[in-house]
């Protein structure tokens, strides 16, 4: 080598070759990584992030179910799905919230709870592009105003949706309930997934007990979103299942007529049909408009109902709670024949007042000077108190409940009525848990004519007049005739549970029945005015139930008494007497007499129900006719 040459060129290209090789290595063993990532991201997990892909992309909602309708027995609608349209507004796509909502307002009026309202939702966590709801059930004027000045509104919408109507309010308000929108309790206990976009649920009625039948069954439909979450089309749909329309025994006409006779007063009326026990009327007045509460109901106007001295969202059909009075009569003069406690032929003598023993307390006959000497047959057409004292006593207190057990007070005994209480029926253990006391004679005297203890609801001397009627046969009370599809009507109804009453002579039936029609049609009979000119015959019972007491000498005087603490006016009865086809019970709160205040509804809706309604039912009266007696 020369002496001036320094570089070694060979060991210099063999250092570069290797260099190069272990480059060239290295980028190979990334390139491989690469391709074997790419392979297992690829191919091996390609399933995995395409779902995750479409998970981005492609989103499930759900689509709500049609509820179902309801009808009366003639096919009459009683609640159906409008459509009702709202102002929606997706705050993504609002350049200014505030500038909005003003415009919005100048359009259309916007009460300050609506506006505190969607305030709330706008803080709340939701979906992207969602809308939120500012106003509901906008006028044709609203919606043309806002179609005008659309342009001028980005973000905002005009949507529609089906939103339960009831065409009758009022008149079918206590009978059918109402659904209204699900809160944060009724969340815990629906099924998420079936109820999933159904924002209304039956809160009260036949709405909530067959709820399940009447909301049908969720679907679902597949949308393309972009990344933002709007949707830009649907791929693919599975329609929901719409719900099953109900028809219930209920007659549309007979219910208005209930209404109109009770017109301006305090009451009820619950009609049955004997033979099938469906509930022909069930009429609680006054009533509400049903329809205030489907979308919310404002502060205001809650407040007047539920502070008005009237009660009008109180169902006095179904919770009403009243001394049944003399109308128990029929019930315990069964019970007194087939106990054995007294016949056909006894008769007791009535001075007007009768005693447990002499020189002790007088309980009154309410005929001053008493009816004399009276069998059972009079002293039912003639509602002599003095006669049933004595039964009573004769029977004791355990006879007589369990007489009135088997038709039906002191319990619920309806298939499908909601929210239905059950009385009062008093027995001697029930005095002692409750007040510590024994019972007394006394308290089987007062509870012989329906007073004392004895609580019981229109619906259930409704159901005990429909026994009375069946000669024994039980059919409980129930709202749905039918089932508008395939579901079977004895998969839906609850199964009945009372027992028919079996009297040791069963002719005792025809027997009680036939004094029963004494009382409207004998010639003392405290309802017979009530009853001419009837071209059938009809069975029935006056009644009345004391507000507040009396003391022992002091007289009753209605007109001194202020109104609101007169007596209940009450009727039970049924129509025709053989072979009956309604049977009705009727309160009057207040209303005084029971022949004259109450068996004329009782009448007219007989007459209704048997020739014929009346082709104007606004000419129709309550037939006010200040009769004497009870």
């Amino acid at each position: 080598m020369p002496w001036g040459e320094f570089k070694d060129t060979a060991a210099e290209r063999r250092l570069f070759q290797r260099r190069a090789l272990v480059a060239l290595a290295m980028v190979l063993l990334l390139i491989g990584g690469l391709l074997a990532r790419m392979y297992q991201l690829q191919v091996v997990e390609h399933q995995t992030y395409i779902t995750l892909s479409d998970k981005n992309r492609v989103q499930v909602q759900s689509v709500p179910p049609t509820r179902g309708l309801i009808y009366d027995r003639n096919g009459d609608l009683l609640a159906e799905n409008r459509p009702v349209f709202s102002v929606t507004i997706v705050p993504e796509r609002v350049p200014g919230m505030e500038q909005t909502l003003a415009a919005l307002m100048a359009l259309i009026a916007v009460s300050d709870d609506e506006l505190e309202r969607f305030q709330r939702r706008l803080r709340e966590p939701r979906r992207p592009f969602q809308e939120l709801p500012l106003r509901y059930d906008l006028t044709e004027d609203e919606i043309a105003a806002l179609a005008v000045h659309r342009h001028e509104l980005p973000g905002v919408e005009v949507s529609a949706e089906l939103v339960r109507y009831y065409p009758h309010g009022e008149i079918t308000s206590h009978a059918l309930g109402y659904v209204g929108r699900i809160n944060r309790e009724e969340l815990q206990d629906i099924d998420p997934v079936n109820y999933a976009g159904t924002n209304y649920i039956g809160k009260s009625g036949i709405e909530r007990f067959y709820e399940e039948q009447l909301h049908g069954q969720v679907g679902y439909q597949h949308v393309e979103t972009n990344a933002r979450g709007r949707t830009l089309r649907v791929l693919a749909r599975e329609n929901p299942v719409p719900g099953e329309d109900l028809r219930l025994h209920l007659d549309l006409r007979l219910q208005k007529l209930a209404y109109k006779l009770l017109d301006g007063r305090r009451g009820a009326i619950v009609a049955i049909e004997p033979e099938t026990g469906g509930l022909l009327a069930l009429a609680s007045v006054p009533g509400f408009d049903a329809n205030l509460f489907v979308t919310g109901i404002s502060v205001a106007a809650y407040r007047e109902l539920s502070t008005s001295h009237d009660k009008p969202l109180f169902n006095r059909a179904l919770r009403g709670q009243y001394p049944p009075g003399s109308t128990i009569k029929p019930m315990m003069a069964i019970a007194a024949l087939d106990s054995g406690a007294t016949t056909r032929e006894r008769t007791v003598w009535d001075p007007g007042y009768f005693q447990l023993k002499a020189g002790g307390r007088r309980y009154r006959d309410w005929k001053r000077g008493g009816h004399g000497w009276v069998d059972l047959t009079e002293s039912i057409a003639q509602s002599c108190d003095i006669y049933f004292y004595d039964a009573a006593v004769r029977m004791g207190i355990d006879t007589m409940y369990d007489y009135m057990s088997a038709f039906g007070f002191g319990e619920d005994t309806s298939l499908d009525v909601s929210g239905a209480l059950p009385g009062l029926l008093p027995s001697r253990d029930w005095k002692q848990a409750v007040r510590n006391e024994p019972w007394y004679p006394g308290d089987s005297v007062n509870m012989g004519i329906g007073q004392g203890f004895l609580l019981a609801t229109p619906l259930q001397l409704a159901t005990g007049t429909a026994v009375l009627a069946n000669r024994g046969r039980w059919a409980q009370p129930r709202l749905l005739m039918d089932v508008d599809g395939d579901l079977p009507l004895d998969e839906v109804v609850p199964e009945p549970a009372h027992s028919d009453i079996e009297l040791n002579n069963p002719n005792d039936w025809e027997f009680v029945a036939d004094a029963m029609a004494e009382v409207m049609h004998g010639r003392t009979g405290t309802a017979r005015r009530a009853a001419a000119g009837a071209p059938y015959r009809m069975a029935g019972k006056t009644g009345t139930a004391q507000v507040f007491s009396l003391a022992q000498d002091e007289e009753y005087d209605a007109e001194e008494v202020r109104e609101r603490l007169r007596d209940h006016a009450l009727f039970v009865g049924f129509a025709p007497l053989d072979n009956p086809k309604i049977a009705v019970a009727v309160i009057v709160e207040n209303g005084g007499s029971g022949s004259g205040t109450a068996a004329p509804v009782a009448r007219a809706m007989f007459d209704a129900w048997l020739l014929g309604f009346p082709e104007d039912l606004d000419s129709v009266e309550a037939g006010m006719l200040n009769l004497e007696g009870e």
